[in-house]
């Protein structure tokens, strides 16, 4: 009896300690959430801090530091998880008041010691040498034509006596192209801090001038003078950027005389160094800006020949009697490379002599039909237009010419602008339409008719200014276009500016703030009116619309509008109302009429109640109410009568009836949040996932802020939250790609347990956390086959029950088994110990990413196993990250006769791991047999109170690495 009281009373101790801890944490429940929102309010108050002085010293030659910013993101995303817990808090039942209070106190530590950590002693910004990325090289084929321009203007570049140069010649003849081949070299072989390029164009918008100039001298960072409305500030802010630097500027298609000083240019001298170059049509504004002139001329007969040869093929030479009607061709080109460019294109694969005949009368018709050299140059440049041989791709090139001049045309809004002008129509899906889109767009690249380049966003388009010029001149007034956009009109044209046969009118980009009372034209057959991005555009009289019976496509977008007029519910043939980023309209008149809609976007609008009729839009095609943050509902049964519907996006707060979308059975882009799991279940099985194939679907309450991060990430996404597994079971799509699970009950089975993932075979992320009763993800025995062979990243975070990652009951862990994970993140699983069987080594051949933090009894990443004694090597051959942060019972990486081969590692980063004796990483050798550091590692980092550790740390040939130590605050 007496050996049994010694064990109980330990244990009455230890529950009781366990007792007064719960009750502590419930106790104090509400003392405890007042001081984390009190730290984390210090602690937002730091950052802010820190983003204000990072404004003041960042700039030319001058980077925010990696973990400056690795520190921000950290900062972000404690402000997420506390949100997450304050959502928990409005929901928390009493008896689980102690659970959380436990979070809840965790949760005030991390906010203390990211405060603490965000000391950056030796400033925020590090001093760069910028040489490599003085500006941009711009993509461009072999320059030909006019040496004697171009060594001119390099000469007065090396110089000292000439500060402006104005390259001058007639459009087409090759000034940008020169310009852009210097641009290039002046980055090669010149120690000019930077070379600035910015296209100017008409009319002159100073503002937007002195946004582009500013971005390419600091790089990344336009937001200082977007922020600065007063001219004259704005000047003095961008003259304070340009006078760090010794520059060249090169200002392409100057229209007008302008003050380089009012800009913030500062003026070239001969103790700055710098330059600046402008291009113009316009010998006469070169000269009123003090610039030295060169004149660019055409270019001879032989080198128009060997343009003209290289772009339609030297192959054509072997075809009988084709030679001299080539060369009747060329010399029609006039010497202008551009023309040559596109007319060689547009004949590129044709050997058929009598077309080249046909195509050489036509171009000789057409140059004589017109006087001028302009209207020359037009007519030489539209016979490549009419080669295109195709009314629809003809149309779709003519709208491009609607938008302002230099404007990035990117490749969906693109698209999407051409379906809804009908131009591309007619086939059985949108999928199918945007796949003729992308073909439409090919066909005019490989004419010249548009150029593809690339920005931050993806593949964007531009039109060259004289190929918009001919093609505005092709569709001018007496063809039914108005084409007034960016032209920094204040007012809409008067009445008499609108003829009676417009048929389509863009007014894009401009100031445009009123429209006249009464103003009512008389536009019978008027199609297309474009009046977005007028952003002080704020009403538009009741009169306005009245004329335009035939109107099918109106575009308001980006405008300050709070409301429409009444006469927009009499527009009967109405197809696209496009409304996106209207954030002041409140409402929209009756749309019951407008049988004809196809689209209407509303996506970022201030509307707070869906428009009244809109049930009744049978032609409905494209709804997207996205980010609607003031609309509260969506009437029920009102979905459910958009039969066409094909494109549908739904706010995150509006929650979706799954038995009503389901009836949608033409969806093909979808995105919404259902309020429950049967409604879900019933939309999934009521799809064709052969036709849905771009969705964004989630389950659950309270996940507003948590969807928007979700939903602008990836394609075939599917959320849930806040749900309970263990009931119901949840029917995904067979194609699910990204799937996110958080704050579910009863989530007790392991992934490869339950049903929930049973056909889910495309998955590729996966993210799991606050589920609390979860213990395994993977569970394989003999009966097992694993749901995640083609994982790419997992996820698991705040999971407190969690002991084990891969549970292996008697089998032989299959090789397939995570064979490709690349990421794997691990961060608040409280009672896990033992990361990586031994067995999963092999299958982890593709892990390039171990991030393990905050889980307070991992004792070991990679568990030690006597089951092979002979593996004394782990090869992670393609690992580039570890991260082991806060993990204060972690004694080793693998046992101690392991070494780890990791000869791509770039960063390894240990922070708070007191218990740590050994670093495995065995270092590569060389040739000669001695080792070496690997040879991609950039940094070794540890926190800066950690110096004694890294001392007593074993790690061979440590003294190796010293140069790659660096300290996090």
């Amino acid at each position: 009896m007496e050996l049994l009281v010694e064990p109980i009373m330990e244990l009455v101790k230890y529950l009781g300690r366990s007792f007064c801890t719960c009750l502590g944490y419930h106790l104090n429940f509400d003392e405890a959430v007042s001081n984390l929102r009190r730290e984390l309010q210090v602690l937002n108050g730091r950052k802010d801090d820190i983003n204000l002085s990072i404004r003041s010293e960042a700039g030319w030659r001058k980077e925010v530091k990696h973990e400056v910013q690795g520190w921000l993101e950290c900062v972000q995303e404690i402000n997420n998880e506390v949100q997450a817990i304050q959502e928990k808090i409005q929901r928390v039942k009493w008896y689980s008041k102690s659970h959380l209070g436990k979070l809840v106190d965790k949760k005030i530590e991390v906010v203390r010691r990211i405060y603490e950590q965000g000391k950056f002693a030796d400033g925020l910004t590090v001093t760069i040498d910028r040489s490599p990325t003085r500006g941009i090289i711009l993509p461009i084929e072999n320059v030909v034509g006019d040496d004697s321009a171009k060594e001119k203007i390099w000469g007065y570049l090396m110089g000292n006596e000439v500060g402006k140069i104005g390259v001058c010649g007639i459009g087409g003849v090759g000034k940008t192209t020169i310009m852009k081949h210097i641009n290039n070299e002046l980055l090669r072989v010149t120690d000019f801090d930077r070379v600035i390029r910015v296209t100017v164009s008409y009319p002159l918008n100073v503002s937007k001038l002195q946004e582009n100039i500013a971005h390419a001298v600091l790089l990344d960072d336009r937001q200082g003078l977007q922020e600065v409305e007063d001219k004259e500030r704005r000047a003095y802010e961008l003259m304070s950027i340009m006078e760090q630097v010794r520059y060249v500027l090169i200002l392409d298609d100057v229209w007008e005389k302008f003050s380089i000083m009012e800009v913030g240019i500062p003026k070239p001298t001969t103790q700055n160094r710098s330059k600046i170059v402008i291009t113009s049509r316009s010998i006469e504004v070169c000269q009123r800006m003090g610039c030295e002139i060169v004149k660019v001329e055409p270019l001879s007969f032989q080198e128009s020949l060997d343009l003209f040869l290289d772009k339609v093929g030297r192959h054509v030479l072997l075809v009988p009697n084709l030679e001299g009607i080539l060369k009747l061709i060329v010399k029609e080109c006039g010497g202008l490379p551009l023309a040559i460019v596109v007319i060689a294109e547009s004949m590129r694969g044709e050997d058929d002599v009598n077309v080249w005949n046909n195509a050489l009368n036509e171009l000789r018709e057409r140059v004589k039909s017109v006087n001028g050299f302009d209207e020359e140059i037009f007519e030489r440049l539209r016979f490549s237009y009419d080669r295109l041989n195709s009314f629809e791709i003809q149309n779709c090139f003519l709208y491009c010419s609607m938008f302002c001049e230099d404007y990035a045309l990117r490749t969906r809004e693109l698209i999407k602008g051409w379906i809804d002008e009908g131009l591309i129509d007619g086939l059985p899906s949108r999928k199918a339409v945007y796949d003729k889109g992308h073909a439409f767009l090919k066909r005019l690249v490989k004419n010249c008719l548009l150029e593809k380049t690339v920005d931050w966003s993806g593949d964007v388009f531009k039109m060259h200014d004289v190929i918009r010029d001919m093609a505005i001149k092709s569709i001018g007034p007496e063809f039914g276009y108005m084409v007034k956009a960016g032209m920094k009109l204040t007012e809409v044209p008067n009445e008499q500016g609108w003829r009676n046969d417009l048929k389509k009118v863009s007014l894009m980009e401009n100031n445009i703030s009123k429209i006249s009372t009464g103003l009512s034209p008389k536009c019978s057959t008027l199609s297309t009116l474009i009046l977005s991005d007028n952003r002080n555009l704020l009403e538009i009289p009741e009169s306005f619309f009245e004329g335009m019976s035939e109107l099918k496509v109106l575009d308001l977008s980006r405008s300050a509008i709070e409301a429409l007029p009444n006469s927009i519910s009499n527009l009967e043939n109405l197809s696209a109302l496009r409304l996106e980023l209207c954030g002041s309209l409140k409402c929209l008149p009756s749309l019951a009429k407008l049988k004809a809609l196809k689209k209407l976007n509303l996506n970022r609008s201030g509307i707070d109640v869906v428009p009244q009729g809109m049930e009744k839009l049978i032609s409905l095609e494209y709804l997207d109410l996205y980010h609607c943050k003031n609309l509260k509902e969506i009437p029920i049964g009102m979905l459910s009568n958009l039969s066409h519907l094909q494109y549908l996006v739904v706010d995150a707060k509006l929650k979706i009836k799954g038995e009503e979308v389901a009836l949608l059975n033409k969806l093909e882009t979808f995105e919404c949040v259902f309020d429950e799991i049967q409604g879900f279940n019933y939309f999934v099985k009521s799809q064709d996932f052969q036709i849905l194939t771009d969705y964004k679907i989630a389950i659950g309450a309270g996940l507003y802020d948590l969807i928007e991060f979700i939903m602008d990430r990836k394609k075939l996404v599917v959320l849930i939250y806040n749900c309970d597994i263990g009931g119901e079971c949840i029917v995904l799509p067979d194609n699910v790609q990204y799937l996110w699970i958080g704050e579910c009950k009863n989530m007790r089975s392991s992934l490869n347990k339950t049903a929930l993932l049973e056909k889910a075979t495309q998955l590729s992320y996966c993210r799991i956390e606050c589920c609390e009763d979860m213990d395994c993800v993977i569970e394989l025995d003999s009966s097992s086959c694993s749901v995640l062979d083609n994982i790419e990243e997992l996820c698991l975070r705040q999971l407190p029950n969690l002991s084990v990652l891969v549970r292996v009951e008697g089998v032989a862990t299959p090789p397939h088994v995570f064979s490709n994970l690349q990421i794997l993140v691990i961060s608040e699983c409280s009672r896990i110990r033992k990361l990586l069987p031994l067995e999963l080594m092999q299958a982890l051949r593709n892990l390039e990413k171990i991030e393990v933090s905050d889980c307070e009894q991992m004792e070991e990443i990679i568990a030690s196993s006597d089951s092979d004694a002979s593996v004394d090597k782990l090869n992670f051959s393609k690992l580039r990250i570890l991260q082991l942060w806060d993990l204060p019972q972690l004694e080793s990486i693998c046992s101690a006769k392991r070494v780890l081969i990791c000869n791509f590692i770039e960063e390894i980063w240990i922070d708070e791991c007191p218990k740590l004796k050994r670093i495995p990483v065995q270092l590569p050798l060389l040739d000669n047999g001695q080792p070496s550091p690997p040879p991609h590692l950039k940094e070794i980092k540890i926190n800066e109170e950690s110096n004694e550790w890294w001392e007593s740390v074993e790690w061979d040939h440590k003294n190796l690495l010293q140069p790659f130590l660096k300290y996090s605050a």
